[in-house]
């Protein structure tokens, strides 16, 4: 048995309606089903059911001390369709006041940023294979600040991403 892809994950929140309405306004999803202290959302190109759960544990609850004090998940990770994406994406979070990074892995450009519970997720937009050189794979273990404007330069604004990992066939 093979898996073949992440279908949804879900996070505990203090309060489930300020991390809907946070998760509608910086990533655009929406609202698949709800019930009192749980939400199903579901990202924009999606065709999964729901990307995103989440389970409101209420205001008492501490910050999590994963990768500080505790095992844990680190972030989560979705890919957008366009530098464009990227662009606007990082316009909305800096907006919010959530955007914690932006980082060139040489075959991907990535966004880091905070939900209201300080939860961290990354937005990517990965090169698409065919675009990939020798010289963008050995790239991979350096970790640089992300030009996105350069980035647009290079491989324009419309270009669709690669998915899931960028790797020549």
């Amino acid at each position: 048995m093979a898996v073949r892809r992440l279908n949804h994950a879900v996070l505990y929140v203090r309060d489930v309606d300020r991390s809907v309405a946070f998760y509608q306004e910086a990533l655009g999803f929406r609202v698949v089903m709800s019930m009192p202290g749980a939400a199903f959302l579901q990202a924009p190109a999606s065709q999964n059911d729901h990307d995103l759960g989440l389970f409101q544990i209420g205001p008492q609850a501490t910050a999590s001390q994963a990768g500080r004090a505790t095992v844990g998940l680190y972030h989560l990770a979705w890919e957008v369709e366009t530098l464009d994406d990227l662009q606007r994406t990082a316009t909305k979070l800096t907006d919010l006041g959530a955007l914690a990074g932006a980082s060139d892995h040489s075959t991907t450009k990535a966004l880091y940023a905070k939900d209201p519970d300080g939860l961290e997720f990354e937005v990517s937009w990965l090169v698409p294979a065919s675009l990939l050189t020798d010289e963008t794979l050995a790239g991979r273990s350096k970790i640089r600040p992300l030009d996105i404007q350069k980035e647009i330069a290079r491989y324009g604004a419309d270009t669709p991403g690669g998915i899931g990992i960028s790797v020549p066939a």
